[in-house]
């Protein structure tokens, strides 16, 4: 009982600390002639690419080459730590067969204005498959050559050795209580060797799959024998949000009403001036949470048939002034939430308005924009305000380390959805 109580007084102290986020987003396209990157489950656009260890998954890799001359991808998988970074160890001891393999699945782009070669693959395959559990990144390069690195994208490797229950509340801070949401959870990790389990399991938890706002490196608040408890209430509080700006572009001809006007050939497409919603009331609507889909109305198979346009966007700042030592950035899947040159909005002097292109493909899109200080990325504002009732998915990932591990198993994973887990907001 005395061990118990140094135990939960600890992890107490440490947890009054602010959680540190996971890391940096694993997903990047280092080509520019790559476009629309997708890993998904087969015929799931709107999951993450999670694969259960020895298990009959699939999973559906997709991409485009806008040079329309075929070449020699493969992909290899590369083990990470459950902050995402690479482990010291053989390809031998987490890959089954091959360490690469050549992406034999490819289709010329047909119907579509623009050309472009369209790259499959369904993971994983016989001979080159994972072997543990945990964090993998899929890169995907050129001729056989690991240096000609086009893409990564992040996969999970699930082996399930633990149950988790998870719950999201209200917070009690009176600055968070109508804008933000915790995650409290009980992992049970009943069968495994935890004799330390604060410095053998760690915890991560994602809002909407997103890895840029990630937030782990939280020991529990108590454990009692095989259930480790999180429900500091300093920890795992993620800002709401607002649900999602969407924008249809199924249809390059008929256009959608979040379009203003596209050019004769439909290669430009002109989405209206969108601005500020964080005065606006709430209001409940259902949405992709950030992400998009391949999709249209006119074609049998989008993944080939799907054409490409210029989107332009524009946003319009309070008062039509420029953000003081800010900039500021489209935000979703569509830019992977990386913020760069692609993502980042321009302020054109002339129109007094903030403006960006993205080249995309038909699809639904769902996206949003942060403020972020010039001189500090993790200094962001969300534009469109944080409600605690917002609808938001969350994920909950949970990693082992024996002693004598040199990589972290991943070994549970719980989801739960804001809206259908909680009493009176269910649909």
């Amino acid at each position: 009982m005395h061990i118990f109580k140094l135990i939960a007084a600890a992890s107490i102290l440490l947890l009054m600390q602010k959680s540190l986020p996971a890391q940096t987003n694993p997903d990047a396209v280092y080509d520019t002639n790559i476009h629309t990157v997708r890993l998904h489950p087969y015929g799931d656009q709107e999951s993450m690419a999670i694969y259960k260890l020895n298990s009959t998954d699939r999973i559906e890799l997709h991409f485009d080459d806008m040079d329309t001359r075929v070449k020699s991808y493969y992909y290899t998988y590369l083990l990470c730590d459950y902050n995402w970074q690479p482990v010291n160890l053989s390809p031998f001891d987490f890959i089954k067969g091959f360490t690469q393999q050549r992406i034999s699945g490819y289709r010329f782009s047909s119907i579509a204005y623009t050309r472009y070669i369209h790259y499959q693959a369904v993971l994983p395959e016989a001979n080159c498959m994972p072997t543990r559990s945990g964090n993998y990144l899929v890169k995907v390069f050129l001729d056989g050559d690991t240096s000609k690195l086009v893409f990564t994208k992040s996969l999970l490797v699930l082996d399930s050795k633990a149950s988790v229950s998870a719950q999201v509340v209200q917070p009690f801070t009176p600055d968070s209580y109508n804008t933000h949401q915790h995650i409290k959870f009980t992992v049970n990790v009943e069968g495994l060797n935890t004799s330390n389990a604060s410095q053998q399991v760690k915890v991560v938890v994602l809002q909407n799959g997103r890895w840029d706002i990630a937030q782990g490196n939280v020991l529990p608040t108590f454990i009692r024998n095989n259930l480790l408890e999180y429900s500091n209430e300093n920890s795992f509080v993620f800002a709401g949000g607002k649900e999602w700006r969407w924008l249809d572009l199924r249809s390059f001809s008929l256009l959608s009403e979040r379009v203003d006007s596209a050019s004769p050939k439909r290669t430009d497409l002109y989405v209206k001036a969108d601005g500020p919603r964080s005065g606006q009331r709430y209001v409940y609507y259902a949405d992709l949470d950030g992400k998009y889909l391949v999709t249209t109305y006119e074609t049998v198979n989008p993944y080939w048939q799907g054409d490409y346009a210029n989107i332009h966007f524009k946003y319009v700042p309070p008062a039509n002034t420029p953000f003081a030592d800010k900039n500021l950035y489209l935000i979703g899947q569509l830019t992977d939430y990386q913020l760069n040159e692609s993502s980042k909005m321009h302020f054109n002097t002339e129109k007094d308005i903030y403006e960006n292109t993205l080249f995309l493909k038909q699809g639904y899109y769902s996206y949003g924009y942060a403020l972020v200080d010039k001189n500090d990325l993790s200094k962001r504002t969300d534009m469109d305000g944080n409600y605690w009732e917002t609808e938001n998915n969350y994920t909950v990932l949970v990693y082992y380390k024996s002693f004598t591990d040199q990589a972290d198993q991943l070994i549970g994973i719980a989801r739960i959805n804001t809206r259908s887990d909680r009493p009176g907001f269910s649909f």
